[in-house]
């Protein structure tokens, strides 16, 4: 089981929260001035979608060494589409750039592989449960 993560209220900020993951650096999460925030941080839904982007690109950057490829980097945009959430609708589109000298079939297996990481496959094929209970 992976360490907890721990979000604290700073007590000088309205919604601000410091997030402690063990052997990371904290991060910091906010929500927008418009719901009463201060916009300082990511917003929860940020750090969600953030997290496919970085994920792909990651999982396209290990598949790449593996195979010693000569991808020297990778750029992800995330464009977000939440009109429909509320229908239970989200939608994302991930556009994707590897950098260096590969060739048309090297660029299509990333994109692939980037598919299966693991972010994606839990956004789009797992079941997820969640309890919530007050601590002792």
């Amino acid at each position: 089981m992976k360490p907890p993560i721990r979000v604290t209220s700073q007590r000088d900020r309205v919604f601000r929260q410091r997030v402690e993951l063990e052997g990371a650096e904290d991060l910091f999460v906010d929500v927008p001035e418009a719901f009463g925030g201060e916009g300082s941080a990511p917003d929860p839904h940020d750090y969600f979608d953030l997290s496919l982007g970085a994920c792909k690109a990651i999982t396209a950057q290990m598949y790449a060494r593996r195979k010693e490829w000569p991808l020297a980097g990778v750029e992800v945009t995330v464009n977000r589409d939440e009109r429909e959430e509320r229908r239970g609708v989200y939608r994302l589109e991930v556009v994707m750039a590897f950098l260096g000298d590969l060739d048309d079939a090297q660029r299509a297996r990333l994109e692939e592989i980037s598919d299966k990481c693991p972010i994606h496959r839990l956004m789009t094929a797992a079941t997820v449960e969640i309890t919530t209970r007050q601590r002792d």
